[in-house]
Protein backbone atom coordinates (compact mmCIF):
# COMPACT_ATOMS: atom_id res chain seq x y z
CA UNK A 1 0.00 0.00 0.00
CA UNK A 2 0.85 3.45 -0.47
CA UNK A 3 2.37 5.53 1.87
CA UNK A 4 0.74 9.49 2.20
CA UNK A 5 1.84 12.53 4.25
CA UNK A 6 -1.58 13.63 6.04
CA UNK A 7 -1.76 17.49 7.61
CA UNK A 8 -3.70 17.02 10.78
CA UNK A 9 -5.23 20.07 11.43
CA UNK A 10 -7.51 20.28 15.36
CA UNK A 11 -9.78 22.91 15.59
CA UNK A 12 -9.26 23.20 19.38
CA UNK A 13 -5.86 25.03 21.22
CA UNK A 14 -6.67 23.08 24.58
CA UNK A 15 -3.23 21.58 25.36
CA UNK A 16 -5.54 18.19 26.63
CA UNK A 17 -8.15 18.00 23.75
CA UNK A 18 -10.11 15.66 22.97
CA UNK A 19 -10.04 15.93 19.29
CA UNK A 20 -5.95 16.44 19.26
CA UNK A 21 -5.97 12.73 21.35
CA UNK A 22 -9.02 11.67 18.93
CA UNK A 23 -6.22 11.93 15.84
CA UNK A 24 -3.08 10.88 17.41
CA UNK A 25 -5.10 8.18 18.33
CA UNK A 26 -5.83 7.62 14.72
CA UNK A 27 -2.82 8.36 13.36
CA UNK A 28 -0.90 5.58 15.34
CA UNK A 29 -3.23 2.81 14.37
CA UNK A 30 -2.14 3.75 10.55
CA UNK A 31 1.54 4.45 10.90
CA UNK A 32 2.22 2.26 8.50
CA UNK A 33 0.31 4.05 5.88
CA UNK A 34 -0.06 7.54 7.06
CA UNK A 35 2.31 9.47 7.81
CA UNK A 36 0.81 12.49 10.06
CA UNK A 37 2.01 15.51 11.16
CA UNK A 38 -0.05 17.98 13.25
CA UNK A 39 -0.28 21.35 11.69
CA UNK A 40 -0.29 24.09 14.61
CA UNK A 41 -2.93 27.21 14.04
CA UNK A 42 -2.75 28.75 17.42
CA UNK A 43 -0.16 30.92 16.23
CA UNK A 44 -1.78 32.55 13.12
CA UNK A 45 -2.31 36.29 13.19
CA UNK A 46 -6.21 37.05 12.24
CA UNK A 47 -6.43 36.54 8.38
CA UNK A 48 -6.36 40.29 6.89
CA UNK A 49 -6.72 41.08 3.36
CA UNK A 50 -4.28 43.71 3.99
CA UNK A 51 -1.37 40.73 3.91
CA UNK A 52 -2.25 39.61 0.65
CA UNK A 53 -0.96 42.72 -0.80
CA UNK A 54 2.27 42.67 1.00
CA UNK A 55 5.58 41.24 -0.38
CA UNK A 56 6.42 39.85 3.28
CA UNK A 57 3.53 38.32 4.75
CA UNK A 58 3.63 37.09 7.86
CA UNK A 59 6.18 34.22 9.08
CA UNK A 60 3.19 32.01 10.47
CA UNK A 61 1.17 32.36 7.14
CA UNK A 62 3.94 30.88 5.60
CA UNK A 63 4.75 28.04 7.60
CA UNK A 64 1.12 26.93 7.76
CA UNK A 65 0.85 27.22 4.22
CA UNK A 66 3.96 24.96 3.05
CA UNK A 67 3.06 22.62 5.53
CA UNK A 68 -0.28 22.18 3.99
CA UNK A 69 0.68 22.02 0.79
CA UNK A 70 3.16 19.46 1.05
CA UNK A 71 0.53 16.99 2.18
CA UNK A 72 -0.89 14.83 0.05
CA UNK A 73 -4.14 14.73 2.06
CA UNK A 74 -5.94 16.65 5.07
CA UNK A 75 -7.34 14.92 8.42
CA UNK A 76 -9.65 18.44 10.02
CA UNK A 77 -10.21 16.90 14.00
CA UNK A 78 -13.03 19.64 15.46
CA UNK A 79 -14.91 20.04 18.44
CA UNK A 80 -18.01 22.26 18.04
CA UNK A 81 -18.44 25.86 19.73
CA UNK A 82 -22.34 27.07 20.27
CA UNK A 83 -23.03 24.60 16.62
CA UNK A 84 -20.01 26.02 14.46
CA UNK A 85 -16.51 25.63 13.84
CA UNK A 86 -14.08 27.13 16.53
CA UNK A 87 -13.21 30.77 15.51
CA UNK A 88 -9.30 29.60 15.57
CA UNK A 89 -9.84 27.33 12.91
CA UNK A 90 -12.29 29.29 10.65
CA UNK A 91 -9.51 31.17 10.43
CA UNK A 92 -6.90 28.55 9.58
CA UNK A 93 -9.35 27.98 6.78
CA UNK A 94 -9.28 31.45 5.46
CA UNK A 95 -5.21 32.04 5.85
CA UNK A 96 -4.53 29.16 3.57
CA UNK A 97 -7.11 29.78 0.95
CA UNK A 98 -5.79 33.61 0.41
CA UNK A 99 -4.82 35.05 -2.10
CA UNK A 100 -7.34 35.03 -4.18
CA UNK A 101 -5.98 31.83 -6.54
CA UNK A 102 -3.20 30.78 -4.61
CA UNK A 103 -5.05 28.07 -1.71
CA UNK A 104 -3.46 25.58 -0.33
CA UNK A 105 -6.41 23.54 -0.07
CA UNK A 106 -7.38 23.04 -3.65
CA UNK A 107 -7.73 19.53 -4.90
CA UNK A 108 -6.71 18.50 -1.27
CA UNK A 109 -8.53 15.24 -0.30
CA UNK A 110 -10.03 15.62 3.37
CA UNK A 111 -11.68 13.96 6.17
CA UNK A 112 -13.65 15.18 8.81
CA UNK A 113 -13.77 14.35 12.59
CA UNK A 114 -15.56 15.96 15.18
CA UNK A 115 -15.59 15.05 18.69
CA UNK A 116 -17.14 16.04 21.88
CA UNK A 117 -18.40 14.74 25.15
CA UNK A 118 -22.28 15.64 23.93
CA UNK A 119 -24.13 13.22 22.48
CA UNK A 120 -24.54 15.10 19.13
CA UNK A 121 -20.58 14.68 18.15
CA UNK A 122 -20.04 18.04 16.87
CA UNK A 123 -22.51 17.52 13.91
CA UNK A 124 -23.28 21.38 13.62
CA UNK A 125 -19.24 21.93 13.33
CA UNK A 126 -18.25 18.79 10.82
CA UNK A 127 -21.36 19.95 8.01
CA UNK A 128 -19.81 23.82 8.52
CA UNK A 129 -17.04 22.74 8.02
CA UNK A 130 -17.84 20.02 4.99
CA UNK A 131 -19.44 23.25 3.44
CA UNK A 132 -16.32 25.40 3.30
CA UNK A 133 -14.52 22.51 2.08
CA UNK A 134 -17.01 22.34 -1.10
CA UNK A 135 -16.21 25.96 -2.03
CA UNK A 136 -12.45 25.20 -1.55
CA UNK A 137 -12.73 21.97 -3.68
CA UNK A 138 -11.48 19.63 -1.37
CA UNK A 139 -13.17 16.04 -2.29
CA UNK A 140 -14.13 15.22 1.35
CA UNK A 141 -14.74 11.49 2.66
CA UNK A 142 -18.17 10.60 2.58
CA UNK A 143 -18.61 7.32 4.39
CA UNK A 144 -18.37 6.22 7.49
CA UNK A 145 -19.31 9.96 8.64
CA UNK A 146 -17.55 10.63 12.30
CA UNK A 147 -19.94 12.36 14.91
CA UNK A 148 -17.84 11.21 17.81
CA UNK A 149 -20.19 11.73 20.98
CA UNK A 150 -19.91 11.16 25.06
CA UNK A 151 -15.96 11.42 24.13
CA UNK A 152 -14.08 12.81 27.46
CA UNK A 153 -11.23 12.25 29.09
CA UNK A 154 -11.76 8.26 30.12
CA UNK A 155 -11.81 7.36 26.16
CA UNK A 156 -8.02 7.22 26.55
CA UNK A 157 -5.05 5.84 28.46
CA UNK A 158 -2.20 6.94 29.97
CA UNK A 159 -0.45 7.02 26.65
CA UNK A 160 -3.20 9.38 25.32
CA UNK A 161 -4.70 7.12 22.42
CA UNK A 162 -8.08 5.31 22.89
CA UNK A 163 -8.91 2.28 25.16
CA UNK A 164 -9.99 -0.62 23.57
CA UNK A 165 -13.82 -0.74 22.65
CA UNK A 166 -16.50 0.30 20.32
CA UNK A 167 -14.76 4.49 19.79
CA UNK A 168 -11.35 2.74 19.17
CA UNK A 169 -12.75 0.49 16.81
CA UNK A 170 -14.64 3.05 14.82
CA UNK A 171 -11.67 5.56 14.81
CA UNK A 172 -9.83 2.18 13.17
CA UNK A 173 -12.57 2.00 10.30
CA UNK A 174 -12.03 5.61 9.49
CA UNK A 175 -8.21 5.24 9.28
CA UNK A 176 -8.43 2.39 7.05
CA UNK A 177 -11.23 4.81 5.39
CA UNK A 178 -9.55 7.67 5.26
CA UNK A 179 -6.40 6.37 3.57
CA UNK A 180 -8.53 4.44 1.09
CA UNK A 181 -10.17 7.94 0.30
CA UNK A 182 -6.87 9.35 -0.45
CA UNK A 183 -5.70 6.64 -2.58
CA UNK A 184 -8.92 6.41 -4.66
CA UNK A 185 -8.80 10.49 -5.59
CA UNK A 186 -4.98 10.39 -6.39
CA UNK A 187 -4.78 7.61 -7.99
CA UNK A 188 -7.79 8.38 -10.10
CA UNK A 189 -6.75 12.06 -10.50
CA UNK A 190 -3.06 10.30 -11.98
CA UNK A 191 -5.66 8.06 -14.47
CA UNK A 192 -7.44 10.99 -15.68
CA UNK A 193 -4.38 12.85 -16.45
CA UNK A 194 -2.57 10.00 -17.90
CA UNK A 195 -5.86 10.10 -20.25
CA UNK A 196 -5.60 13.43 -20.82
CA UNK A 197 -2.12 13.85 -22.21
CA UNK A 198 -3.02 10.29 -24.28
CA UNK A 199 -5.43 12.23 -26.10
CA UNK A 200 -3.49 15.38 -26.45
CA UNK A 201 -0.73 13.03 -28.27
CA UNK A 202 -3.11 11.69 -30.28
CA UNK A 203 -5.12 15.28 -31.70
CA UNK A 204 -1.10 16.09 -32.51
CA UNK A 205 -0.40 13.28 -35.08
CA UNK A 206 -4.21 13.37 -36.14
CA UNK A 207 -3.30 17.37 -36.93
CA UNK A 208 0.34 16.32 -38.63
CA UNK A 209 -1.12 13.52 -40.28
Amino acid sequence: MANYKIAIIVGSLRKESLNRKIARSMCAMRGDNLECTMVEIGDLPLYNQDYDLQKQQPEPYVRFREQVSAADGILFCTPEYNRGVPGVLKNAIDVGSRPYGRSVWDRKPAAIISASPGSIGGFGANHELRQACVFLNMPVMQQPEAYLGHVSDDSFGEDGCLKDGPLKDLVFKLAHAFHDWVDTILHARELLEHDAAREERAAKRKQNA
